[in-house]
């Protein structure tokens, strides 16, 4: 509410020295629907000029498009002149604009939900594009002809698909039909915006109809090839009764929950990614001997899933996170057959939480069966962090105390040091020494 009073504020002040002003777009929107917004965007006929001179602190982002940004008690404010819009040779941004009437302005922005006035003055609405009605019927509709605002903006083709899935309602017949129509042009757009637009699908609600939405839309195909070629891969029905490979990811998608405190109400990028791509090598591995089999499908999709990081830019944090879930996936079929020392190692790792939930996902939206899942988390939770990552007992310089030569052999040495102190067999640096030497031996005996 504080940042509402903020932004009620400035209206004040913009229509006290003259000017119209009103709150604009989304967080008129979720007003409407009774939600409260996390952010005030402020429509007026006031000039940049006028808006940088009327507020004390400002930052003039983009002032030949009219917009300025207003710092108003630490929270910051778009503040933008209305507008209308040249051509987009870019099919992203204006060539230039052109100042105008409040609707006008609306009439060049997205969606007709997005397109509301409000005067928080005088507590009215202005509704020059039938928003109103198309929240209160749940539908997602273009402003005047779909083509023309798509080819206008192509972004907006996945942002579509975004506030569908966000408000769980249909996108209306005619701005489908543009979708589908402009769908091979996406690629005008740059990979870090559509990745942008695929991590709010992705940790948003019901990112499971967000990637069904993108095939129908035949988006996924062009964003994500990878995942539309899921469709059709048949598994055995033993192991996922619940249908072919893309089925077995939505239903893993539907099943998303945050797992760390640092979300906030939804699931980490990295986690929603690695539930999408975690079995996208079964494309390539499928045979069919005695059974429907992908062998080794955990370290082909790791590759893919490396790449297609790599085509969406994600940051290298993020990719390394990604390919590590898809690369592990399967770690917990085995687990109650690991030695300590490798559930141990797995555990230490920042992103165990993660793989457990995608573990838990995966189990869910195939046999049901959590008992890995479960052995795995009581492990973890009676392990304390010194037990899951020890001082190591012994170093480099201890080996070359014992008359070692620095080599490659160091670090296998410490390695299998580190096991059997994982295991539990040493606790002290004097037995780790010993079981050094013993190790040093075996190696000269096999060098010999």
């Amino acid at each position: 509410m504080i940042i509402k009073h903020n932004a009620i504020q400035i209206v004040k002040t913009l229509q006290g020295h003259g000017f119209e002003a009103y709150f604009a777009g989304g967080c008129v929107r979720d007003m409407i629907m009774g939600k409260e917004s996390a952010d005030y965007d402020i429509a007026t006929n006031a000039l940049p000029q006028d808006i940088l001179k009327l507020f004390e602190k400002t930052i003039p982002v983009g002032v030949q498009f009219g917009v300025v940004i207003v710092v108003q008690n630490n929270h910051t404010f778009e503040v933008a002149t209305f507008r209308t819009e040249s051509s987009y040779n870019d099919g992203r941004h204006p060539d230039s604009v052109t100042f105008c009437t409040p609707e006008a302005d609306v009439k060049r922005r997205d969606f007709t939900i997005n397109g509301l006035l409000y005067d928080p003055i005088k507590n009215e609405i202005l509704d020059y594009v039938g928003g109103r009605e198309d929240i209160s019927q749940g539908i997602i509709r273009t402003i005047g002809n779909p083509i023309e605002r798509f080819t206008e903006d192509k972004l907006r083709l996945i942002r579509a698909v975004r506030f569908a899935c966000r408000f769980h309602f249909p996108i209306h017949t005619d701005t489908r039909q543009a979708i589908i129509q402009l769908a091979p042009q996406i690629h005008v757009v740059s990979a870090e915006r559509i990745r942008e637009e695929l991590e709010k699908i992705l940790t948003g609600p019901n990112p499971h109809i967000g990637i069904q939405l993108l095939d129908e839309l035949h988006l996924l195909q062009e964003i994500l090839p990878e995942v539309s070629d899921m469709k059709g891969v048949r598994q055995p029905e033993n192991f996922h009764p619940e249908g072919d490979v893309f089925v077995h990811t939505l239903l893993c998608l539907s099943k998303l929950v945050p797992v760390i405190e640092q979300e906030k109400g939804k699931p980490s990028f990295t986690l929603a990614m690695g539930v999408l791509l975690h079995d996208i090598g079964k494309t390539s591995t499928f045979v069919e001997l005695d059974r429907i089999r992908f062998n080794l499908h955990e370290k082909v999709g790791a590759d893919m899933a490396a790449k297609i990081c790599d085509r969406l830019k994600t940051s290298g944090a993020e990719k390394e996170r990604i390919v590590w879930l898809v690369l592990k996936h399967l770690y917990f079929k085995d687990a109650q057959k690991m030695r300590l020392n490798k559930l141990k190692r797995l555990f230490a790792n920042e992103g165990y939480p993660e793989l457990a939930e995608l573990c838990r996902i995966d189990a869910l939206a195939s046999s049901g069966d959590l008992s890995d899942y479960h052995f795995c988390q009581d492990m973890f939770s009676k392990l304390s962090h010194e037990e899951v990552k020890p001082k190591p007992l012994i170093t480099g310089h201890d080996l070359i105390a014992l008359g070692l030569k620095p080599s490659p052999l160091f670090k296998d040495i410490l390695t299998k040091i580190e096991d059997e102190q994982l295991d539990g067999n040493i606790a002290t640096k004097e037995a780790a020494i010993k079981e050094a030497k013993i190790i040093i031996s075996k190696m000269n005996t096999v060098l010999q």
